[in-house]
C-alpha cells in the first residue's frame, strides 16, 4: 500500500476533538464539514497523515481508517459484532491463513472482514439478500475485490443444514445457535472449533446444553468488557463510561 493517498482510497478525516468522518477520494468531489470544505484533488497525492485545512481554516488529519474504525462507520443493514468482540473471536476460533470457515449470520460483514484479513476462506450462510449484498459491498470497499474469491455467501438457512464438509471452523451469529450444533458436528473435521456470539445469557444456557448432548467438548463462555482511561497530565482515572455487555462468546471443539 502506497504511503501517498490515491484516488479511490477510503480515507478518514480526524479533527482536533477526535471526531471522525469517512469518504472515498474522488476527483471533482469535496469533503464538507460545518467549518467549510476541502476539494478531494487537494488531498490526492498527499502522504497519509497529512493535515489539510478547509476553506474556513479548520484543520483535519487525513488517514486511511483501520478496520476497527471502518466497522464503526460503515453502512450496515444489521447490528454488527463490535471490534472488542471480533478480536477475541479470531483467537477463540484460531483463525489463520487457509482455515476453512462456515459463517452463518454474516450481517453487514464486520466479522467476515476480520476473518478474511486473518487469511480465512469463508462460506457464509445468510437469510436476507440485502444483508448478503451489504456484507459483500463492505468487504470489497475496505479489503478490496481480490478478497471476494475467498468469500462466498449463499442465501441459506443454517438451521436446515450445512452442505460443506471437513470444515475447520463454524462461526455463528444467530438467535438460536443450538439448532446448528448437530449440523456443525457433521460438517466440522475432528478437532474443529465452533464459536457462537449470543447477546442473551438464556441463549448461552440453551447452547451449552446442546453442546453437552453432542460430540463437542471443552466448551467455554466468556464476556469481554472494554474500559477506557482518561489521561491528562497528572489526572489519570477510568473513563466514566465503558463498553460493557454486547454479547457472550461460546466456543467448543469437536471430538473425533
Amino acid at each position: 500500500m502506497s504511503g501517498n493517498l490515491e484516488a479511490g482510497d477510503l480515507v478518514q478525516f480526524l479533527d482536533n476533538k477526535g471526531r471522525r468522518y469517512q469518504a472515498v477520494l474522488t476527483p471533482g468531489k469535496e469533503f464538507h464539514s460545518h467549518s467549510g470544505f476541502v476539494p478531494h484533488t487537494e488531498i490526492i497525492g498527499l502522504p497519509e497523515g497529512s493535515t489539510v485545512r478547509t476553506t474556513r481554516g479548520q484543520a483535519f488529519v487525513v488517514l486511511r481508517p483501520t478496520l476497527s474504525e471502518f466497522i464503526l462507520k460503515m453502512p450496515r443493514g444489521a447490528q454488527v459484532i463490535y471490534p472488542k468482540d471480533i478480536g477475541p473471536i479470531l483467537m477463540l476460533a484460531d483463525i489463520a491463513p487457509g482455515v476453512r470457515v462456515l459463517e452463518s449470520g454474516v450481517g453487514s460483514g464486520a466479522l467476515s472482514m476480520g476473518m478474511l484479513r486473518a487469511g480465512a476462506d469463508i462460506v457464509g450462510y445468510e437469510l436476507r439478500e440485502d444483508f448478503m449484498n451489504r456484507a459483500r459491498t463492505n468487504v470489497e470497499q475496505f479489503l478490496g475485490s481480490e478478497y471476494l474469491h475467498r468469500y462466498r455467501v449463499e442465501l441459506r438457512d443454517c438451521y436446515e443444514g450445512i452442505d460443506e464438509e471437513d470444515l475447520d471452523r463454524v462461526v455463528l451469529d444467530l438467535p438460536e445457535p443450538w439448532q446448528v450444533v448437530p449440523h456443525a458436528a457433521k460438517a466440522l473435521r475432528p478437532g474443529g472449533i465452533l464459536v457462537a456470539y449470543t447477546p442473551s445469557v438464556v441463549q448461552v444456557s440453551q447452547l451449552r446444553e446442546a453442546l453437552q448432548r453432542s460430540k463437542f467438548f471443552a466448551a467455554e463462555t466468556v464476556e469481554i468488557m472494554q474500559r477506557g482511561w482518561h489521561v491528562e497530565a497528572q489526572a489519570v482515572r477510568p473513563d466514566h463510561r465503558m463498553v460493557g455487555h454486547t454479547g457472550f462468546l461460546t466456543s467448543a471443539r469437536l471430538a473425533g
